[in-house]
């Protein structure tokens, strides 16, 4: 399928594709998703000083709200799943660093561990990833993705302490 492009300015001035481009960060002409990867880790950063309960919570507000934005824009582009759409970037991340701890060694371990799974997408997340179309479709395989990176950053952060 060819990429449809998508201009900054449109971008910049709607704020649903705004969202969706992870706050401009899905613009980037060469891997967008491990640069919206990144660009998330600063909200991690500000999110990891809630209590663990409270951090879920805006986790899962992160994961519904990105149902509907990726919905959102994916329609308003006329593409399923286009490469500039990074908000489930965003919420993959930050279910992979549910148990990182704000450390810096599992931040890293995190990152890295989401985007290898997230670009591999192994069974089921490719089969899944392949099936389900919208919003949800968009989200899930990234959510998915995030669960082995998850149990990773659990291991690291247990033998760091």
């Amino acid at each position: 399928m060819p990429e449809v492009k998508v201009e900054a300015g449109r971008v910049l001035r709607d704020p649903v594709l705004l969202l969706a481009f992870g706050f401009g960060s899905g613009l980037a002409a060469r891997a967008p998703g491990t640069v919206g990867t990144l660009a998330a880790v600063p909200l991690y950063l500000l999110l990891s000083f809630l209590q663990m309960p409270f951090y879920l919570a805006a986790v899962l507000a992160v994961i519904a709200a990105g149902v509907w934005i990726c919905g959102a824009a994916a329609e308003k582009l006329g593409v399923h799943d286009h490469p500039g759409i990074v908000w489930d970037e965003f919420a993959g991340l930050f279910v992979a660093l549910i148990p990182a701890g704000g450390h810096a060694i599992s931040i890293v371990t995190g990152v890295i561990l989401f985007r290898l799974f997230d670009i591999w997408k192994p069974w089921p997340i490719g089969a899944i990833d392949r099936r389900v179309g919208g919003g949800a479709g968009i989200m899930l395989d990234d959510l998915l993705a995030a669960l082995p990176a998850a149990a990773g950053v659990a291991l690291v952060s247990r033998l760091v302490g």
